[in-house]
């Protein structure tokens, strides 16, 4: 049976610490769904087409990533995608508090579900999209937000609005 797992996230921006979970997740499961979650309570800096296109641009070289957007809850993207698992990442204790709380909830939805909450690598442990947000919005280079070519493509979207 082919492994599935969804990581569910608003990747408002996408940045290397999301790609490197996203990239060891791709090394445990057969398959992996980067899905970015539609809030439509919130007012996001990208649109979710927006946010596919870096997403795309920043997973392409994770052959068996296939990002795509969602605007329904994740234990109905695990049924319509025969998705077993959930993937998150942690980047410090009040992270994986956090995440864990969500494990809980999700079981309610999904009582088969498995939740596996990776830690982040201490490189990208002062990364977080609030702080990608800001790096853009100060015009600062993008190095340590995103490979090359998603920051290109980053900024390029960035600027156009």
């Amino acid at each position: 049976m082919k492994k599935i797992a969804i990581i569910p996230g608003s990747y408002d921006p996408v940045t290397l610490g999301h790609v490197d979970i996203i990239r060891r997740a791709s090394l445990i499961f057969d398959e992996i769904i980067p899905a970015i979650m539609v809030n439509s309570e919130k007012k996001g800096l990208f649109t979710s087409d927006e946010r596919l296109t870096l997403l795309r641009c920043a997973c392409k070289k994770i052959k068996n990533a296939r990002p795509l957007v969602w605007e329904s809850l994740a234990s109905e993207l695990m049924e319509n995608e025969g998705a077993s698992f959930i993937v998150k990442g942690a980047r410090n204790a009040t992270d994986f508090d956090y995440e864990n709380s969500l494990a809980e909830i999700m079981r309610r939805f999904a009582p088969d579900a498995e939740t596996i909450i990776l830690p982040c690598r201490s490189e990208f442990s002062h990364i977080s999209s609030t702080y990608a947000r800001e790096i853009l919005k100060y015009g600062k280079d993008l190095s340590d937000i995103a490979d090359k070519d998603t920051a290109v493509l980053m900024r390029s979207i960035y600027d156009a609005k």
